[in-house]
C-alpha cells in the first residue's frame, strides 16, 4: 500500500514538472514573451514537495530546475548575447 502511494506522489511531481514545461512552450514557439511561464514559479514548488513526499530525487531536481528556470534562460541569454 504504502509503495502505491509513494508512486502516486512521483506520478503528481512529474505531472507538474510536466505541465511547467507546457507552459514555457508558447514563448519558443511564437518567440514572443507570454506570461504563462510565471506559473512555473507556483507548480513547480509544489512538484518539488510532492517529489519530496515520494522521496524522488529526479522529480525534486527536475521541479527545482522547472523552477529557476526563469534565471537560467536568463543568464544563457546574456551569456549568448555576450559572446556574439
Amino acid at each position: 500500500m504504502e509503495h502505491v502511494l509513494k508512486q502516486k506522489w512521483i506520478i503528481l511531481s512529474m505531472i507538474s514538472f510536466i505541465i511547467s514545461l507546457i507552459l514555457w512552450l508558447p514563448n519558443f514557439i511564437d518567440e514572443y514573451g507570454y506570461g504563462y511561464w510565471l506559473w512555473t514559479f507556483l507548480i513547480g514548488p509544489i512538484g518539488i514537495v510532492l517529489g519530496y513526499i515520494g522521496r524522488s530525487k529526479l522529480a525534486v531536481v527536475l521541479n527545482i530546475l522547472i523552477t529557476f528556470s526563469f534565471f537560467i534562460f536568463m543568464f544563457i541569454g546574456f551569456l549568448w548575447e555576450s559572446i556574439y
